[in-house]
């Protein structure tokens, strides 16, 4: 039995998503609280998510699964939740569990996932009581030339200039949105949507955008590192607290089988 769980998570005292050895991870949180609550034999669930943050990143829409054995205590999953949280620290809460349906999978049947960074560039506006949820930076930003930037790299591209390098691993991704605002609080929020996101490349691409919006560069600047196909090292990753996975959005239960085949197929650019 596959179980869907919606939760969310503050990623400041946890190590990112996956399970390391002897570190707190969302993951192994997860993980403990379902066997302890199902009272099932350590080592026999794995849990897999949507989109596996870094450590200090956080989540406030992240979607995982699990599969189960078939129980009379999953017939009130409302009743599980609770105790879920009634044993996960406060930290992370779980905050829907439903019965998957046939073909669900969390990490491979998404059509996109949803990061929101936030900044404040003022420092008359800097609050202690969401500093670890938001950049502070000491400069003002055009957040104009930033949304000018960022809307140039839409589309399907190869971002290995924004991505840490893995040994057989893709890193083209399609860029369904990315702009730059400033919020009625003067916080300049940035969204970025994709079908997938490789190592640091939410963080690496807000960096690029941050040189560009204190006019070090200008707004053309970021495409042209987009070609460029390398690192470079005038793109600075920024710090984890500031990014929030906010949102994944899958298929209706139809059309979730093709999308997993669809995501498994190896990508390509068309300039390839």
């Amino acid at each position: 039995m596959r179980l869907r769980i919606d939760l969310a998570y503050d990623g400041g005292d946890f190590r990112g998503w996956a399970t390391q050895p002897e570190l707190r991870t969302v993951q192994a949180a997860l993980t403990t609280a379902l066997t302890t609550v199902l009272r099932l034999p350590e080592g026999s669930l794995q849990v897999t998510c949507a989109g596996r943050t870094d450590a200090g990143v956080h989540a406030r829409g992240q979607v995982a699964h699990v599969d189960v054995p078939e129980d009379p205590r999953l017939e009130r999953l409302d009743v599980l939740a609770r105790r879920l949280n009634g044993v996960l620290d406060r930290d992370v809460r779980v905050h829907r569990l439903t019965v998957a349906p046939a073909g669900f999978d969390a990490r491979f049947a998404a059509l996109w996932r949803r990061y929101a960074y936030r900044i404040v560039d003022d420092p008359a506006r800097v609050d202690p009581l969401t500093r670890n949820h938001v950049l502070a930076w000491p400069r003002a930003l055009d957040v104009a030339a930033m949304d000018q930037a960022a809307r140039s790299l839409v589309g399907l591209h190869d971002f290995a200039a924004f991505c840490k390098h893995r040994e057989g691993a893709t890193t083209i991704r399609t860029l369904l949105a990315f702009d730059w605002r400033r919020a009625d609080d003067g916080l300049v929020v940035g969204h970025v949507q994709a079908d997938a996101f490789c190592h640091s490349m939410v963080r690496a691409l807000v960096g690029c955008m941050i040189a560009i919006g204190e006019a070090r560069k200008e707004p053309a600047w970021a495409a042209e590192i987009l070609t460029g196909r390398r690192r470079d090292p005038g793109v600075v990753v920024v710090p984890p607290h500031g990014l929030t996975l906010e949102e994944v959005a899958y298929p209706p239960d139809a059309e979730l089988a093709a999308r997993v085949a669809q995501t498994a197929a190896r990508r390509t650019t068309p300039e390839a």
